[in-house]
Order: structure tokens, then sequence, then C-alpha cells
């Protein structure tokens, strides 16, 4: 899907690259070099260039944005697994595939807006329809939508800068334990080794030239084989922090339009082997560090935990919201004298995690009832996304369907009952007739045996008799895993299910079903049969 990945066009590449298993072993850490992020801003974007950058167009990053993504140290390990770009299942047209764990808080919320897009666009379309062409569009428009939201002053686009972008592509010999070096002649003279003992030569002749030799007369064949091979040669190499910190650079955009326009033309940015990597420093070099700084209620954390490579829910927020707060409540609270800021309106994409079962957190309204019928899904480790195309998910909420959430947030045990004495508390917070004998004669009607209860049933019953749900009975779910190991047979497919809204109010909990135990945080007393009887995983 999409376009395949640029090979990058300096001549020293190779040599500011760390083959696996060299020099520093996986679960090492390097200080980033300070020296890095000085000096010569360069020319070009070092990932196929679009031909109007100047030296003067392109500028490096503060070294303080890197301290606030890594912290001091950066581990081999968990910068190696951030390394991957957007690419498509070639089983699901539009689901965007993860490689390796710590991603997903970019990912899964690009995929989120991705598929609010597609929803709004297609509706009741199949979404195995989808060309290649309109899937790049969608990522891009999902790309879009993201810095909209954490625009500050420009549009801020980072991508990699090279030595020389008039240079060809050079490259040293590699030779395999088992071949030695097979040797390619590209047009422009330079030899390219293949790592792979032949076999991506037999891939590149397949590929461009029939029958399966490459036409000494033929340049173009000689290039595009040449860059296949350039590609399975360097997707065996791994960026080191420095050498990749030592080449991002980033240019000024005003318009989003322009923006758009850039990815077009230069949409192998998003796909080559750092373009998820590049998609997180231009969103957070779009934000400003002093923006993100202000949201955060601690700076001294890193966006991106050092050990376990996995992004914060500060970093989470920023991706849905544009705004960098560590909370996932409604709004600001004042706990023992500090704000803690949380989301202040409702999302365009909403937020679930199985964590607020377990009592870690408590999402707020804003995330629980988005925009769009799309919410990315939490789990201890992994991040995903659930979605439907049934509108009525996110309709506006019914008076007795506030009435409902706002007893709940007096019934912290989720007992479907209150204490009497919170019944005047209860109907001032819903604006009903608050004064002290109408609370007495209420309370009377509602604990008629005089129990010191008062029951969710009876008071929705009494105020509310005889309104309609705006939430329908049944409704389709789908969900996204973009970790090929986590979907069956390690195929990415959207996994759906057909959801029932049970007429109890009794919570089951199941810790052994962590997918019901997430969506029962919204929805209490539902039931998912999903397709094939998998239950599709969260992690």
């Amino acid at each position: 899907m999409g376009e395949p990945s640029a090979a990058p066009s300096d001549a020293g590449l190779a040599g500011s690259r760390l083959e696996q298993g060299d020099e520093e072993a996986p679960g090492s850490s390097s200080s980033i070099n300070t020296s890095t992020f000085t000096g010569n801003t360069g020319g070009g974007d070092g990932s196929g260039g679009d031909g109007c950058d100047t030296i003067d167009s392109v500028k490096t990053i503060s070294k303080d944005l890197f301290n606030l993504l890594w912290g001091n140290k950066v581990k081999y390990d968990v910068f190696r697994r951030w390394q991957q770009g957007f690419a498509f299942s070639e089983y699901e047209p539009s689901a965007l595939v993860q490689r390796d764990g710590g991603p997903c808080c970019v990912i899964a919320p690009v995929q989120a807006y991705l598929l609010k897009t597609l929803l709004m666009e297609t509706p009741g379309h199949s979404f195995n329809d989808l060309t290649a062409d309109k899937c790049k569009t969608l990522l891009i428009q999902a790309v879009c939508q993201i810095l909209m939201k954490c625009k500050s002053d420009m549009y801020r686009i980072v991508s990699l800068r090279s030595d020389s972008t008039n240079e060809p592509l050079q490259m040293t010999t590699t030779t395999t334990a088992t071949d030695g070096p097979v040797m390619m002649r590209q047009a422009s003279g330079s030899d390219v080794p293949d790592a792979l003992g032949g076999h991506a030569l037999k891939e590149a002749q397949e590929a461009r030239c029939s029958p399966a030799t490459v036409d000494d007369d033929d340049p173009a064949a000689h290039e595009g084989a040449a860059s296949l091979l350039a590609t399975h040669y360097y997707h065996r190499r791994i960026w080191t922090p420095d050498a990749f910190h030592g080449r991002i650079v980033y240019r000024e955009l005003e318009h989003i339009d322009d923006v758009q326009r850039f990815y077009t033309q230069n949409f192998h940015i998003l796909t080559n082997e750092c373009g998820v990597l590049l998609l997180l420093y231009t969103i957070l070099q779009t934000k400003g560090l002093d923006s993100i700084l202000s949201e955060m209620s601690d700076p001294s954390e890193p966006l991106i935990h050092d050990t376990y490579g996995c992004g914060s829910q500060a970093l989470i927020n920023l991706m849905l919201t544009g705004r960098a707060v560590p909370h996932v409540w409604d709004n600001d609270q004042d706990v023992g004298g500090m704000t803690l800021r949380g989301i202040n309106q409702q999302a365009d994409i909403g937020f679930i995690t199985v964590m607020e079962q377990l009592q870690y957190c408590t999402v707020g309204f804003f995330y629980k009832n988005p925009k769009n019928p799309v919410w990315v899904m939490g789990s201890d480790t992994h991040l995903t996304v659930l979605f439907s195309s049934e509108k009525r998910l996110v309709s506006p909420e019914t008076p007795a369907e506030v009435a409902r959430r706002v007893f709940r947030q007096f019934d912290a045990e989720g007992s479907n009952f209150i204490p009497s004495t919170m019944l005047q508390d209860l109907m001032c917070t819903l604006e009903l007739v608050s004064e002290p004998e109408y609370v007495d004669l209420m309370r009377s009607r509602l604990d008629p045996e005089n129990l010191g209860i008062i029951l969710l049933n009876a008071f929705l019953n009494e105020f509310f008799p005889s309104e309609k749900k705006s939430m329908p009975d049944t409704f389709d779910l789908l969900h996204y895993n973009g970790i090929p190991n986590s979907n069956f047979n390690n195929r990415v497919l959207y996994n759906k299910g057909q959801a029932v809204l049970l007429e109890s109010d009794v919570r089951m909990f199941n810790p052994s079903d962590p997918m019901l135990t997430c969506l029962q945080t919204k929805w209490p007393n539902i039931e998912v049969n999903w397709s094939g009887n998998r239950t599709p995983s969260l992690n």
C-alpha cells in the first residue's frame, strides 16, 4: 500500500547507522550528543527531496525538545522500535500496521482520525473497495487534522536533510556469511551491494524487467532495480540517536493547504523508515516547546518512557486533542492547591481505557462522548481503536441520559444507588427544584421504607418517566489493532462485533476479558458478540 519507501540519498549514511548486533547492544542507552543540535542547517530533506529547498529554508531543532521527548538518555532498543514508517495492511486497505511496541501513541491516533474521515465520507461502503491512492489521501488528511489542532503560529514540518542532495547514492560493500556480495551497477555508475545474497537482485529484476534479467542498455531498469536493492539494504540498518538527531531539520509553512500539498508531493517522508518519528517531531515542533511545557504537570518526565518506549498520557492527549495535558477527566481540578489539567471540551476522537475499571484514572464525559463514533482504547501496554458507523452513539444526550451520568458521579462505587442525604446536591446539580421542603418530599417518595438510599431507576422514573433513549439498543462495533501478532493469523484486519445494551444496570466485571471491561467503562450494560467468537486483543 502507498508509495515505496525512498532509499536514503547521502554517501555517508552507512557509517552513520548502526547495524543490528554491532557496536551497541539492545537495551543499552546513549546520551544524545549536544553538538548535533547546532551548526549548519544544511539543505534538502534527505528523504527524496522536493526540489524547492535552499539552505535558508530549513532550520535545526532545539536540544530541549529532544530532552522533553526522550529524557537525558535514549535507550538503543527503545529508539530502534520507534523507527518505522506508516504502512497499510495488505489485508485491510485502510488499516495501518505497527511493527514494534511503542509507537502506538502516534499510530493509533492517526488511525482514529483516518477512520473518522472515512466514516464521514463513505458511510455504508465497504472498506475493501478503497484504492491505494484513496488511502494515501486519507493518511495525509488525518495527519493534517492532528496538526491543525496543535498549531500555535506556524506549521513546522520535520524531515531529514542529506549531506549532499546532488550526490548519487553510494554504499559500502557488505558480505554475507554464505555468499559473496552481489554487485549491481546503477545508471550513475555506483555499485549497489545485495546484502541478501542475491534474493533482492532477483526480486528487483522480476519487479522491473521481463524476462528476469536486467538489460544492460536500459538505464531505467538498472535504476529501478537498484532502488529496490537500496531499500532492502537499508532496512537491515538502524539509525543511531545521534545520527538521526543530527540530520533532522524543519521548514515552516503557514497554511494547512501548503502542508497537505507538501506531504502529497513528498509522501515518502511518512512512509520511509523514520516516518512515524518525523511526524511526532513535526507535531511537537508545530505545537511549540513552551506551549507543551505550560500544559504538562511535570515537565521533568519525558513524553516517551525511557524503559518501555510507550507514550505518556500527555503525549496521547496531545495527539488526540492538541493539548499536552496529563489527565483524562473533564476540565481542571484543584487538588491540594494544585491545578491538575484535563480535557477542556468535547473531543473529535474519544478515549476509553481499561485502567479506569482498575481505578487508576477517571475518564470524563468529553472523552467518553466524542463528536464522532471513534475511540482510542487503552490497555496497560498498548493503544487500539474502536469505531462504529452508528452515528446515534454520539448523538446529544437527552435530559434522562444527563441525569443518569450525573447520578453516577455521586455513585462512586457504581452500585446504582446513593445515600438519601445526597439527593439535594444531586437535584441542584441537575438544575431541578432543590428547595429543602421539596427535596424532603421527594426523599420520602423515593425512599418510602426509609432505608437511607435513593435507587437510580426510581430517580429516573420519578423525574424522567417517559423519555425515549437516544442510544440504540443494538449496534455494530469494529476494532483495530495494528500489531500483526495480536490479530488472528497475523493479519491486520478490522474485527466486527454485534453489541447489545442489556436492560439491567448491573455491571458484570470479568478480569479475564479486558475488552469487555474497557467497553463497560463507556457502556456499563454492554455485551458484544464478536465475529468468529474471537474477542479482539487490546494488547
